[in-house]
């Protein structure tokens, strides 16, 4: 006895071909939107669910394949002034707005913070994180998306308008 393929479902990954089977029967009986989706946050970006929103950023958190964990970027806000031996004060983030991809796995990622957000730089959770009023940071950094493995789009919301 395996992982339960065993019953009809001949995938590499067990996991894989029970979801679509539960996927595939619960849309049988009823289709249903999910509220907050990364295809819903989309939408609203692009404005296909109500007429000009408003709208520039899908924030997202990406979780770690190694330990399944949400990932939490670094950076440092850049020191106004002659001071050349500060490099700024450090900040830190699980909310992040996606820039650019560099090529198939590699993207630029801007990290996002409340502007409620002061002197935190170290935050437990995404779950600790505010949330109101968020703003892009300026501080961006470069990830391989190959080193994760799930990714959360929250609502879409206005970085640069508030």
């Amino acid at each position: 006895m395996g992982c339960g393929c065993e019953k009809g479902v001949h995938r590499e990954n067990c996991v894989v071909g029970v979801i679509e089977e539960i996927i595939d029967a619960q849309n049988d009986i009823v289709e249903t939107c999910c509220t907050t989706s990364c295809e819903q946050s989309i939408n609203d970006l692009l404005g296909e669910n109500e007429p000009a929103t408003g709208l520039d950023t899908v924030p997202i958190i990406l979780y770690c394949k190694d330990s399944c964990k949400p990932f939490q970027g670094y950076g440092a806000l850049p020191v106004n002034g002659q001071d050349l031996d500060d490099i700024g004060k450090m900040r830190s983030s699980f909310i992040f707005r996606p820039k650019k991809m560099l090529n198939d796995h590699c993207a630029v990622l801007e990290l996002v913070i409340s502007k409620h957000d002061h002197d935190e730089c170290n935050f437990e959770s995404p779950c600790c994180q505010k949330t109101k009023n968020l703003r892009a940071t300026g501080i961006c950094i470069t990830v391989d998306l190959n080193c994760f493995c799930h990714v959360t789009c929250l609502p879409a919301v206005s970085l640069f308008n508030n």
